[in-house]
């Protein structure tokens, strides 16, 4: 079956800047404690494997790993796990689509999905709650973070390449209740200001899937 055109051109771009894209957000979490401190919550209440969907580099995988999670990664660009394997040999990456994940039923006490559902258009975006509810266990969490906000980007240029692809700033409330929608339990959303270098508020949403009865 042949890729949405989305996916196709996500993957290409992110393969261009890969490099590059790991060299300049190297240790960016470091000048972020809003986000740091989402990541420490979440780390506190999963046990179990935990999936980083749409890893990148995989900084934020690292990051969870060090956090004493078993976390590993999973991106849509080749180039970019190739990236992360090399960047962190300890861990775990594959090649994989957030569209179709090749994950086993209730295998995960976490997913995360940080700054990656923003390429995929939303009226995808069911489908792949759906997903991560499929692959997480009764009781698992998910954590996506995001640009908020209700408008879609294209992006001709980023990290110091022309690139082709689309990104989406999503409202809140509506990923909120898609996420009820595909079976999950809201249990928080946080939306801070932006930062000097950023252009729209940040959101956090953290949901549970139910235990089973």
């Amino acid at each position: 079956m042949t890729d949405p055109d989305f996916l196709a051109t996500t993957r290409t771009a992110y393969d261009v800047v890969a490099a590059d894209y790991e060299e300049l957000l190297r240790d960016h979490l470091a000048g972020c404690p809003a986000d740091r401190a989402v990541l420490g919550a979440f780390a506190e209440l999963v046990t179990g494997e935990v999936a980083d969907v749409g890893c990148g580099p995989g900084r934020i995988t690292a990051h969870l790993a060090a956090l004493g999670l078993a976390a590993f990664g999973v991106d849509l660009s080749p180039r970019m796990v190739a990236v992360a394997r090399s960047r962190h040999p300890g861990l775990r990456f594959e090649v994989g689509s957030m569209t179709g994940l090749d994950l086993p039923d209730a295998g995960l006490g976490g997913v995360v999905a940080w700054y990656s559902v923003i390429h995929v258009p939303p009226e995808h975006h069911p489908g792949v709650f759906a997903g991560f509810h499929r692959v997480l266990r009764p009781g698992g969490h998910l954590l996506l973070a995001f640009q908020a906000g209700d408008e879609r980007r294209d992006i001709t240029e980023g990290y110091g390449h022309e690139i082709t692809m689309s990104a989406y700033r999503l409202p809140p409330e509506r990923v909120a209740a898609q996420l009820v929608e595909a079976g999950f339990k809201v249990r928080a959303t946080l939306v801070r200001a932006p930062e000097p270098q950023e252009k729209t508020p940040q959101a956090y949403l953290l949901a549970r899937r139910p235990q089973a009865g």
